[in-house]
């Protein structure tokens, strides 16, 4: 039987490596410039001997907005999908910018159910410019919507960043959000945590432990004022990462907390560091620590933070044909991911395809 001549055959083929080097930028020699100051003979001798070129890892390139900075997730998710993906981020400002958001049947059902149920609205997460796991324009818009469906009971249980912006930039954050909560006639701050007690993503279960008692119990530390509070921790010199969560009080009782039949968003749209939070909310028979079983409590989130999750998804991701993974299958050829502890194997080898395959 006669071959196919321009068929590659397996044997003839040689392995092909593809290594992410977190971090590893290119920029003009300095003292400050890591990678120029190091030696490097082997990367040296692979950029003289072979073809090489830059690409852009930020903004439009990689399906953000003009000027963000890329990610590690945002790069892994184009790489995967081999092509731009346009990132959760851009998705929604645009849905804003459309007026879409407004209208929007997943957040129509939130307010609904505080609606009927005469209960609270809580709308959750990190308050930062810095748009890498949220984005403060969201959480307006979000302030907005409640104001137009006339919901008058919003709580705002806010965490503050220090990693993705400057390390003291959540008191200038307070101040932008209560700006919006004056124009809006509606919201108020109910609590206050860092991302490294309310955005773990390690399963260190005793850091989420403390944002979960201020949120649901409105246990631990407490002030009267957000402001002085974070006045008081950066006297301390605990910075907005470090800032240990704290239930705002009115009148020595907690301003709110979350009870059965309230509705809570979950505003962040990356998901790694939102999930174990959501999990103490939402998963029945969570066990990490003694948590409450709410009864008709609406749990959503902008995102999908992961596909088990019994919540309700504002933004499901969008599904990729034809990525890194299923291009390698359908050619019947087999490979490996290997990636630390933290990280995603399948964002790099599938970026977000729906398609698992025997030869991964």
């Amino acid at each position: 039987m006669p071959t196919d001549t321009n068929q590659p055959n397996q044997a003839q083929i040689q392995p092909v490596v593809l290594i992410i080097c977190d971090g590893w930028g290119v920029a003009p020699p300095s003292d400050g410039n890591a990678i120029t100051q190091a030696k490097l003979p082997v990367f040296n001798r692979l950029l003289k001997t072979y073809p090489a070129m830059t690409i852009i890892a930020s903004g439009n390139e990689v399906g953000l907005e003009w000027g963000q900075m890329g990610n590690s997730e945002v790069g892994h998710l184009n790489i995967g999908a081999g092509r731009v993906y346009y990132q959760t981020l851009l998705r929604i400002n645009q849905s804003i910018s459309s007026g879409a958001f407004f209208k929007d049947e997943t957040l129509l059902k939130a307010t609904a159910h505080v609606k009927k149920n005469k209960s609270r609205l809580h709308l959750m997460g990190m308050v930062s410019n810095g748009n890498v796991h949220s984005a403060e324009e969201h959480l307006y818009a979000l302030l907005k919507f409640a104001a137009e469906q006339k919901i008058k009971e919003v709580y705002i249980h806010m965490f503050l960043d220090g990693r993705d912006a400057l390390f003291n930039g959540g008191g200038a954050s307070l101040e932008r959000l209560q700006a919006k909560i004056k124009e809006y006639g509606v919201g108020r701050v109910a609590s206050l945590a860092g991302r490294f007690y309310a955005l773990d993503r390690d399963n260190r279960w005793d850091r989420i432990e403390k944002t979960y008692r201020a949120i649901a119990e409105g246990t631990g530390e407490q002030s009267s004022d957000p402001a002085e509070a974070i006045k008081a921790s950066y006297a301390k010199e605990v910075y907005d990462e470090q800032f240990v969560p704290v239930t705002i009080t009115d009148g020595g009782k907690p301003v709110a907390t979350v009870e059965d039949n309230d509705a809570v968003i979950f505003f962040n749209f990356r998901p790694d560091r939102a999930r174990e939070l959501t999990k103490a909310f939402a998963l029945p028979g969570f066990d990490k620590f003694t948590a409450r079983a709410y009864k008709n409590l609406l749990f959503v989130t902008m995102a999908e933070f992961e596909k088990s999750l019994p919540v309700e998804v504002v933004f499901p991701p969008d599904v990729i044909k034809n990525c890194l993974a299923e291009v390698v299958s359908n050619g019947d050829y087999s490979f490996a991911a290997c990636v630390r502890l933290r990280s995603k194997a399948g964002n790099v080898r599938s970026g977000n395809c729906q398609r698992s395959s025997e030869s991964d």
